[in-house]
């Protein structure tokens, strides 16, 4: 049995919004929106929406942030933190994944942020930590200079070390409210925490009540090979990258042998591979709705988005250039090792030559998601996905979205795929438990 995700990161960004019809006349953060999108979701028995985030204004290209604001670039963002609030108030059993950078934020704030949300929303969220690999995101917190690499994953390993401890500080049982007695809680149920390490000094203990879920559901994106071994460490479901179905197997073969390594069950940890979908009646339908996606932004939007996801300034850019000798740039800057143009050279191999407007014109593809774009009938796609769940291990599930139109995408996912994969056998008629935790244990 698969699981299923919906991300909402892109829904009001990259021109997707323009689309007739995209946000039923509604403008970001409408809370009704995502209430609405919540409540289709949960008819959908979707195991969790998510969100992606970013605390900086992208402008890495030409260092000016003008571009990235003129066209909805990877901006305007917001904390989903509330609007996931709202959407569990009207929802009873999907779950929400929301997005914090353990480069930038401190674990005794995440932890018990993540502890409160928990409470409220009955169980059912998660944490997505990300170590964050924009300079403008580290500028707002006090960076002159990105973290080196290896130390990013040190850090976030560390900072889930100290949230482990907080949130088991308080045993199961250690609440009483017993009104005869006035006992509010067990003193000896509330433990010490006390860690003193490389990057935090916390003493303790989380001063909330123990979390619905024991803990919130930990989920980690790593693709380099030092974020696959972190994220063995450190998560409960992997976030996996949408590339090559080989790429895929290989990076489920790493992990496996990474949690092997430290004693743990790789039948336990799925990954949900990120998956940018259209789903319509037709082929052809769905194919022009992925390819509406490339006359929403120009060149210049182009240029911001790869900029601030790769680190490197496009605008730069020489005459003509290898793919590979751009990657070397981007490494050596201590961004990801894992950006778009890897992506891009994996493809076209990273010997290729090519000038500023190919490379622009190749890029929109990556900017938009059009690359790995799956679009089709839904039994189409529903091949496509049981053949990649069973190439991956057959654990974890998918992480759909990015699409080009969000209320008319997830309808479709929601009343044509979803329903193809229940014949099959492959996903859940209905929700058989509370908890985000237990959802994800299902299959």
């Amino acid at each position: 049995m698969m699981h299923l995700g919906f991300d909402l990161s892109y829904a009001h960004m990259g021109g997707r919004w323009r689309k007739p019809g995209a946000l039923r006349g509604r403008r970001f953060p409408d809370v009704a929106m995502y209430e609405e999108v919540a409540r289709l979701a949960e008819r959908g028995c979707l195991d969790m929406l998510f969100t992606g985030d970013g605390t900086g204004v992208p402008d890495t290209y030409g260092g000016s942030r003008d571009a990235a604001i003129e066209w909805g670039m990877n901006w305007p963002r917001q904390d989903f933190n509330p609007l996931m609030v709202a959407m569990s108030r009207v929802t009873r059993h999907i779950g929400f994944g929301l997005t914090y950078s353990s480069t930038f934020m401190h674990p005794y704030y995440l932890s018990r942020l993540m502890n409160s949300i928990d409470h409220i929303t009955g169980g059912r969220v998660a944490m997505n930590l990300v170590t964050s690999t924009r300079k403008s995101d580290a500028a707002n917190f006090g960076f002159d200079e990105l973290m080196e690499h290896e130390a990013r994953y040190d850090r976030m390993e560390e900072f889930v070390d100290v949230c482990r401890l907080l949130w088991d500080s308080a045993q199961p049982d250690a609440m009483l409210w017993d009104a005869e007695t006035g006992r509010v809680a067990e003193p000896s149920r509330i433990g010490d925490v006390r860690h003193h390490g490389r990057f935090f000094k916390v003493e303790g203990p989380l001063n909330t009540p123990p979390s619905p879920q024991g803990r919130p559901v930990l989920i980690q994106a790593g693709g380099s090979p030092r974020g696959i071994r972190a994220s063995a460490y450190v998560a409960d479901h992997v976030f996996g990258q949408d590339m090559a179905l080989a790429s895929q197997a290989k990076q489920r073969v790493a992990l496996d042998q990474a949690l092997v390594a430290l004693g743990k069950d790789p039948a336990k940890v799925g990954i949900l591979w990120q998956t940018p979908i259209t789903v319509a009646e037709s082929r052809a339908e769905a194919v022009a709705r992925k390819d509406a996606l490339l006359s929403f932004i120009p060149p210049e939007a182009v240029g911001a988005y790869l900029s601030y996801n790769c680190g490197y300034d496009f605008s730069t850019l020489p005459a003509r250039f290898t793919l590979k000798e751009i990657q070397a740039e981007i490494v050596a800057a201590n961004a990801s090792p894992v950006s778009p143009v890897q992506k891009m050279a994996e493809e076209l191999g990273e010997d290729t030559e090519m000038t500023r407007a190919e490379f622009l014109e190749e890029g929109a593809r990556y900017a938009t998601s059009h690359n790995t774009m799956l679009a089709g009938t839904a039994p189409e796609l529903a091949d496509i996905l049981e053949e990649a769940f069973e190439a991956t291990g057959s654990r974890g599930g998918f992480m759909l979205g990015h699409t080009a139109s969000l209320f008319e995408d997830l309808t479709a996912i929601v009343d044509l795929l979803v329903p193809e994969l229940q014949r099959r056998g492959r996903f859940r008629n209905r929700y058989a438990t509370t908890t985000l935790r237990e959802t994800l244990a299902e299959g």
